[in-house]
């Protein structure tokens, strides 16, 4: 019920956990009736697939033909489910783990620098959350926890996504992966928690208590971790390898792999990762400078493309808006903001030279990588 995304729907439904109004088709007429009940703009998922395989948003009737046969064709059962998007809504991630007694432990909470559009294994992500309330995060927790107990006879390793309304608030759930994922090797680095090891263990008949975290010692696999910095992992793409190549970023995943960085605060991960790309970027100080003119600029972030997060920088650079940014993008204002001050400091490291740079403002420097 988690890879069939009717079952999945219905379970969602059964159990009273919001999702967006969907329907699945098993041909072409049948998903082209359900996408004009729906209305546009609209989310083609196909069942039974990996990566967003044959997925992918529908902004008008015309563009509806091709992604339905493409769905169609992707998913080995030929199902796949319309759905209504939610653009500019916010992705979050949770893992937990289950052991065989029902206990639950939530290990780490991941959240999409991109709003929801970009498949999350193209999405640069932040660990922890970053822009979650206490009252959102504890209601997607209970909701996830929820969610993986009514799985059935379950023990290991588990990754939910939610979607976010920042205006309201609200979540649903766009789907539950009930095994060790990509998600969960970036999770495990990040909090230093074994989760695959751990997963194992659980699937085996180890109990959480029972379990000790191998990394610290001293605590058991029930301690959930509390991370005291923040992650980045930027994914990297390789489009100048695959000339003609469509490099805008959507619901199939692209990357050929990723980098992750640690910091002791976002714009010190964000710059490390930046660095370790091998692209010639030095940090997201500098990226070959656009030539665009601010129009064009703001025109250009509003798709989601590789490069967007060094092109975000040169509309700072500009000085043009956060809140412009923001509506232009559906990037969630206080990660702008994050790059706004590596754009403030380096717009005042340009006022001196090596040998009368003050001590204080390269401290500032360092601080935020």
């Amino acid at each position: 019920k988690a890879e069939d995304r009717e079952k999945f729907r219905q379970w969602m439904i059964q159990l009273g956990v919001p999702v967006a109004p969907a329907k699945t088709a098993n041909s072409f007429l049948e998903g082209k009736e359900f996408a004009q009940e729906i209305g546009f703009p609209l989310v083609i998922r196909p069942s039974f697939t990996l990566g967003g395989t044959g997925g992918g948003f529908v902004h008008d009737a015309s563009e509806l033909e091709e992604a339905l046969t493409r769905g169609l064709q992707a998913s080995p059962i030929h199902e796949v489910l319309v759905e209504r998007a939610v653009l500019g809504w916010k992705e979050f991630e949770l893992e937990l783990l289950r052991d065989a007694n029902d206990n639950v432990v939530i290990i780490c909470t991941v959240e999409n620098f991109d709003p929801m559009g970009v498949h999350t294994g193209d999405s640069i992500t932040v660990a922890p959350a970053m822009t979650l309330s206490d009252t959102a995060f504890q209601l997607m927790r209970d909701t996830a926890i929820r969610m993986m107990r009514d799985l059935g006879n379950f023990a290991g390793g588990c990754n939910v996504q939610f979607s976010l309304n920042p205006d309201t608030e609200e979540i649903i759930a766009i789907e539950i992966n009930p095994r060790v994922s990509r998600s969960s090797a970036l999770a495990s680095k990040a909090t230093g928690y074994p989760i695959a090891k751990i997963a194992a263990k659980l699937a085996i008949g180890y109990t959480l208590d029972e379990l000790k975290n191998p990394i610290v010692q001293t605590t058991s696999a029930y301690f959930e971790p509390a991370l005291d910095y923040v992650i980045v992992k930027i994914p990297r793409w390789n489009f100048d390898k695959f000339k003609g190549a469509n490099d805008t970023l959507g619901l199939q995943m692209k990357s050929v792999g990723e980098v992750m960085a640690i910091g002791r605060s976002f714009t010190e991960a964000v710059q490390k990762a930046c660095q370790s790309l091998e692209n010639n970027a030095v940090g997201l100080g500098y990226y070959g400078k656009s030539a665009m003119k601010s129009e064009e600029l703001l025109d250009y972030i509003k798709t989601p493309k590789w490069d967007r997060i060094f092109r975000l920088k040169d509309c700072l650079m500009l000085g043009i808006s956060v809140n412009t940014i923001a509506k232009a993008t559906g990037i969630d204002r206080w990660f702008l903001y994050e790059i706004q001050k590596i754009v403030n400091i380096e717009k005042e490291l340009e006022k001196y030279g090596i040998n009368d740079l003050p001590i204080d403002l390269l401290k500032q420097a360092k601080i935020h990588g």
